[in-house]
């Protein structure tokens, strides 16, 4: 079960880390060739762009489990006509989204809290990336099903060609042609189009189970897939709330270059979320195809594997921000004072993570084995409620230095209630025996 673990979860894993990688470069051109501020307005605008993505990761993660869990019991053909569906419904809301970006993108920008001084270039930035939605969403969510339809690998080459072309395109676009932080937007855009040419051959000859088709919408379809999928959205929302509330609160404490801090936080710590999101993403074809099967045994330990992988993981990203964190810092920026704050706050921040690798598997688990509203609890918990509240508090009691605990409380307050609400394997088996009867 290892092996089969490893086999999905490590490309998943590896191909969201060089995702998070070359978000990181983007940051350090962003940094280095338009400056701090720019680097803060990305900050200021990223609560928006991760609800983008949380758009896709909703149908991706809901649409994935309803697909696998088809595939386990044998319904092909419910399996296709559920991926056709998806991808229906997906070009109609990234063309919405890419129009309302476009149209309004002062207005988006004002509600996120930008200052005068980065007003204009978070519009810029946005406005751009907005262009580009339909690859950015497409081809999240077409990664996501290449895995759930036995080609991790594939999924996993298409990442990374993305990357590098993001790359290529970051340096070029920023200090060759003088484009500034439109051309870090464009250059996202242009990678995952790359991405999506990479994967689209797989579907169009059909080289797995899953294929495009002419497909009508079907309610009973889209409610299931947005019913599983909508823990994956709010947890993007989450983070979306926790990157906005701690920009507010940073702010007010701080001023700019609180956020310009933050904002460097956030790029590394990108990496070992990414990752252990892509664990994650790596075990729920796993566990929803043997859900499909009703193998509860199966399905608890590649949760218990994930869990076990997530925090062997965590460990590796503390010790390297713990002995490497100044050194890290420093590519982004050359502030001696942001530097040094930034390297307090990763040192504080990095251990929560522990705790997120874990809520982040039981909010998928519950998803792939069809109990969405755990999923949501456990979303709701450790952003909207628990998240403000050690906020306010820290900030109160610890002065502008307790903002860099908050979120490692808010994540061991979630874990400790989840587990008091709930019990993985009562609930495991009485969602199996449920779909027993159905059958």
């Amino acid at each position: 079960m290892i092996k089969e673990f490893l086999k999905y979860a490590i490309p998943s894993a590896f191909a969201m880390l060089i995702s998070a990688l070359y978000t990181i470069i983007d940051g350090m051109f962003v940094g280095q060739g338009v400056g701090d501020n720019a680097l803060a307005a990305v900050n200021i605008v990223l609560p928006f762009t991760v609800m983008i993505v949380g758009v896709a990761n909703m149908m991706a993660v809901g649409g994935g489990a309803l697909v696998s869990k088809n595939i386990g019991a044998k319904n092909i053909d419910k399996a296709v006509n559920i991926f056709r569906q998806v991808c229906k419904l997906l070009l109609i809301v990234s063309i919405v989204l890419s129009i309302v970006c476009v149209l309004f993108t002062d207005s988006i920008v004002k509600l996120l809290g930008a200052t005068p001084t980065l007003k204009n270039l978070a519009v810029d930035y946005l406005r751009y990336y907005a262009l580009f939605c339909i690859p950015n969403l497409v081809g999240v969510v077409l990664n996501s099903f290449i895995r759930n339809d036995n080609k991790p690998k594939l999924a996993m080459i298409s990442t990374i060609a993305g990357a590098i072309t993001n790359v290529i395109l970051d340096y070029l676009f920023i200090f060759k042609f003088g484009l500034g932080i439109k051309g870090a937007a464009i250059a996202t855009g242009l990678g995952q189009i790359v991405t999506v040419a990479i994967i689209l051959p797989h579907f169009i000859q059909k080289k797995g189970y899953l294929s495009f088709g002419k497909v009508k919408l079907e309610n009973e379809v889209v409610n299931d897939l947005l019913k599983i999928g909508f823990p994956s959205f709010l947890s993007q929302i989450s983070f979306s709330f926790i990157v906005l509330v701690h920009n507010i609160v940073l702010v007010k404490a701080m001023g700019e270059i609180g956020v310009a801090a933050y904002s460097v936080i956030n790029y590394i710590g990108t990496n070992i979320y990414m990752v252990l999101f892509g664990l994650t993403l790596g075990a729920q074809p796993l566990i929803s195809y043997n859900f499909g099967k009703k193998d509860t045994e199966k399905v608890l330990k590649y949760y218990k594997i994930n869990c076990i992988s997530a925090i062997i993981t965590t460990t590796v990203f503390v010790v390297i921000c713990y002995v490497f964190g100044r050194n890290i810092i420093s590519i982004f920026t050359n502030d001696p004072k942001v530097i040094e704050m930034a390297y307090l706050g990763i040192k504080i921040g990095s251990l929560s993570y522990f705790l997120v690798g874990l809520n982040i598997g039981t909010i998928v688990y519950y998803q792939a084995i069809e109990m969405p509203k755990l999923s949501t609890i456990i979303c709701a918990l450790r952003s909207l409620i628990f998240l403000p509240i050690a906020l306010i508090v820290l900030s109160k009691v610890f002065g502008a230095n307790g903002i860099w605990a908050g979120t490692l409380v808010s994540e061991t307050l979630t874990f400790i209630t989840i587990n008091l609400i709930s019990n993985i394997n009562i609930s495991t088996n009485k969602s199996v025996e449920h779909v027993a009867e159905i059958a």
